[in-house]
């Protein structure tokens, strides 16, 4: 990490782990002046920054300001990010279908987009430089949330086949109908089908390979994650980053680089 960089990963409370995967904090007081490309991991997530936010480019290639506090829901396509000052920042990374009761509304609504949450969070005070009690803060509110409402819940064929992509496994097999009603219960409490979530998920998993002492080349991480070829990891590289393996090694830091090597690694779902 560069100079006074930092993150950190914190496991949530109990009764939020059917939920949430994790409770992530990063700090940058110098982050580089250049273009982050962030690598979908499947999972949508709750940001609020303390510091300066980021702009975020646009379909139109002009960087904007992204609010303070949002809500990022499932990426299918590429997101660029750059910073405008020191950086500081508090994430709820949701599990794959676990922010329905949270948001309120059909995931598929966020799909590849970012939504202001600056409102909804007016009156959340989160103190700089101390991780752990900005989790505890975001936490306690999350558990808040969860215990006033009865829409925290988790569909249990929805999960299943959640837990059966992030393993790698052949979906069940279903009549027509039944595929159906999954399709639209995936659209409304995860925000994609689940072919476009195994293709994030496959996608992931090649950082997963790339990194470490042992890493291997793009090539072999590609296919030790389930790719075929080069040509067809490539086209991947080119839907979900926008850019080449060999771009992305080049230009990723700071936060971009911190999540694609950590804390986008999928595993095991929270306990339901």
């Amino acid at each position: 990490m560069g100079e006074g960089e930092r993150y950190e990963e914190f496991d949530p409370p109990p009764g939020l782990r059917p939920f949430v995967r994790t409770i992530w904090t990063y700090a940058a007081p110098e982050p580089a002046a250049t273009v982050q490309r962030i690598a979908p991991d499947g999972c949508p997530e709750l940001v609020v920054d303390i510091g300066a936010p980021y702009e975020e480019q646009g379909e139109d290639g002009l960087f904007r300001l992204q609010p303070r506090a949002l809500f990022a829901g499932q990426m299918t396509r590429p997101l660029a990010l750059r910073p405008t000052g020191p950086v500081e920042l508090v994430a709820v990374r949701f599990e794959p279908d676990g922010a329905r009761g949270w948001l309120g509304r059909p995931l598929v609504e966020a799909t590849d987009r970012r939504l202001d949450m600056v409102a909804r969070l007016a009156d959340l005070r989160l103190p700089s430089g101390d991780p752990a009690g900005q989790v505890e803060i975001m936490a306690r509110r999350l558990e808040a949330g969860r215990s006033a409402s009865c829409w925290w819940s988790i569909d249990p064929e929805v999960r299943a086949e959640v837990e059966a992509a992030g393993r790698d496994e052949p979906p069940s097999a279903r009549t027509p109908r039944a595929h159906r009603a999954l399709q639209r219960r995936f659209r409304d409490r995860v925000g994609v089908p689940p072919r476009i979530l195994r293709s994030v998920l496959r996608f992931r998993r090649v950082f997963d390979h790339a990194a470490g002492p042992d890493a291997a080349g793009w090539l072999e991480a590609g296919l030790e994650a389930g790719y075929f070829d080069q040509p067809q990891l490539a086209r991947d590289f080119r839907r979900f980053l926008g850019c080449t393996a060999t771009e992305w090694a080049r230009e990723q830091a700071g936060l971009a680089r911190r999540i694609a090597s950590q804390s986008y690694k999928t595993g095991p779902l929270s306990p339901h």
